[in-house]
């Protein structure tokens, strides 16, 4: 972007000015600390110019918005043609208590739903099992059958809203759910839109929700992918997440580089099975976090974009535009939350998402105030949303395509954050000797992903300890005074209504119809077969979760019981 005779004259300028100007304020009153990082302990100069940008080369490197390699934005106009969609994580209790908060959001502007689901439904229980006692709607909203799900979108054109599930290894039996639901309500389903996390990797990497092993589960996925480009074109069924690979300690570039690589991993799987990487690659869609560290955040996102282009053009042979154009959500993080002084939570949020936005994100979800104590209660899930809402309508950010590009500081650190992560993902594709895929699986397997993620949180930690992180209101400027606002209770009935409906609906059901349609999943499972059309056919006859998630134990065992963990 500058010639060799602009540089040198910049770098003598630079000198000049760090001789005559730099060194005697240093010498007066020095700096704040001896090293500046961001969050994950990337070290940041003191000054940016064009030198640091020097090789960047525009068309190649960033080029325009819409057009690869997409680091500007996978849109031409962005915001200026709408807003992100905001969409606002919202579960607990029975399908009712989170249908009515559907509706509070809906009125208040929320522009797609997220449904957050209870821990026995997301381990692919039924709340009648004696693993779930005391878990019932504690943590998010509890699905056993159909009729849950018909509860939950009471009042709620399956037609006219995008919906995200955040669930894994039971999400092909949500999917399942909405499909039928659909069908149920004559709604078609090419109109169906939403996400669907269904992101075994992560769970295997971070997370640690699972039921069966690896392979059977990434098939899992896979099927869901092959059955959603055939059946419902406009949803996503898979969200590659980053999010919880970051909450659970790693840095900006171990999220990104885990995270695509999780991406190239089920780009292969699906293309080994004989799709047409044009057909089903534009429906995937990613999912990160957004940290403290502002310019790293924006710098990240960026970086994404273009390392996606990249290789999914020159590694999978990708033509379409479409394939190539990383799409994303991005939720403000849940780490960054503190119990306490929890108000102070509402600026870190704000700075988060504005950072999202200024990043490129085609959705995004706030975390409310109090989510370091409790379940959001209204009150916080509406200043969550109006934050949303004052940035895109109040403070411009949403005016200027890529507002950020060209920085000096951000150009050099989207550099620097796509070579680090594209030496993880060689790393990766060398452990599986050329498949990214296979690498993933042995890294898991070794613990590689554990151990680099242990090391990355620990280090942080320390850090903390040492007063070296500031984290405001736990190691610095800290108050005695008890500031926790009124929480969220879960109703305690909420166990025994949700145990009354899961019994009436068994004691209704046709039994013979259920057991015909389990069998008749076992032998797709068993064949090799897709399993999704079986797994429609078996929630219409209103068999519950477990019963269905049994089927693939029995297949494949339960993988804690590999570990030696059961």
């Amino acid at each position: 972007m500058y010639d060799d005779e602009d540089l040198e004259a910049i770098r003598e300028a630079g000198d000049q000015w760090e001789a005559e100007t730099l060194e005697s304020t240093l010498e007066r009153r020095g700096e704040r600390q001896d090293r500046f990082a961001t969050v994950s302990n990337h070290e940041v100069d003191r000054l940016y110019t064009p030198d640091d940008v020097g090789d960047l080369d525009y068309l190649e490197d960033l080029g325009f918005p819409g057009e690869e390699p997409y680091t500007r934005g996978p849109y031409p106009t962005m915001y200026r043609g709408r807003t992100w969609t905001m969409r606002q994580f919202a579960g607990f209790g029975t399908a009712e208590e989170t249908n009515e908060r559907f509706h509070y959001l809906i009125d208040e502007g929320q522009t797609g739903l997220s449904v957050a689901f209870d821990m026995p439904s997301l381990m692919g229980l039924d709340s009648d099992d004696p693993m779930s006692e005391g878990e019932i709607g504690k943590e998010g909203v509890a699905v056993d059958t159909l009729r849950d799900m018909e509860i939950l979108f009471e009042g709620i054109d399956l037609a006219e809203i995008s919906t995200s599930f955040t669930i894994n290894p039971s999400a092909p039996v949500i999917y399942a759910m909405y499909v039928a639901l659909a069908d149920q309500r004559g709604v078609s389903r090419e109109e169906l839109r939403g996400t669907l996390q269904n992101d075994m990797f992560k769970e295997f990497i971070a997370q640690k929700e699972w039921v069966i092993p690896p392979e059977p589960s990434i098939d899992l996925v896979t099927d869901v992918l092959e059955f959603s480009t055939a059946e419902t074109p406009k949803f996503h069924p898979i969200s590659v997440s980053g999010y919880h690979i970051r909450e659970a300690g790693s840095t900006a570039v171990q999220e990104l580089a885990f995270t695509l690589a999780d991406g190239f991993g089920y780009v292969e799987d699906a293309m080994d099975r004989g799709l047409d990487v044009d057909e089903f690659a534009p429906r995937l869609s990613f999912f990160f976090n957004c940290h403290n560290s502002f310019f790293e955040e924006i710098a990240k996102f960026r970086a994404a974009r273009r390392i996606y282009a990249r290789v999914m053009g020159d590694w999978y042979d990708a033509e379409a535009d479409e394939s190539k154009r990383l799409k994303f959500h991005t939720q403000t993080a849940g780490q960054s939350l503190t119990a306490q002084q929890p108000l102070n939570n509402v600026a870190r949020v704000t700075i988060q998402a504005l950072a999202g936005v200024l990043g490129g994100t085609q959705s995004l979800h706030t975390n409310s105030f109090d989510e370091a104590l409790a379940l959001p209660s209204e009150k916080a899930v509406r200043v969550a949303l109006r934050t949303q809402q004052i940035i895109a309508d109040e403070s411009g950010a949403a005016d200027i395509v890529d507002p950020m590009g060209g920085s000096f500081a951000v150009e050099t650190l989207t550099n620097e954050i796509e070579e680090r992560t594209m030496r993880y993902i060689a790393e990766i594709r060398e452990m599986g000797e050329g498949s990214v895929r296979d690498g993933i699986l042995k890294g898991i397997g070794d613990g590689y992903f554990h151990r680099e993620i242990q090391d990355a949180s620990y280090e942080y930690q320390e850090r903390v300890e040492r007063g070296e992180e500031v984290v405001v209101g736990v190691n610095k400027y800290t108050l005695e005074e008890d500031t926790s606002p009124d929480t969220l209770k879960i109703d305690e009935t909420t166990a025994e209504r949700q145990l009354g409906r899961l019994a009436e609906v068994k004691a209704e059901r046709d039994d013979a119809a259920v057991a015909e349609a389990l069998d008749a999943l076992r032998e797709a499972s068993e064949r090799g077969e897709n399993t999704i059309p079986s797994l429609v056919d078996a929630v219409k006859a209103y068999a519950t979760m477990g019963e269905i998630m049994g089927v693939f134990e029995e297949q494949y065992g339960a993988y804690s019981e590999s570990l030696g963990l059961a």
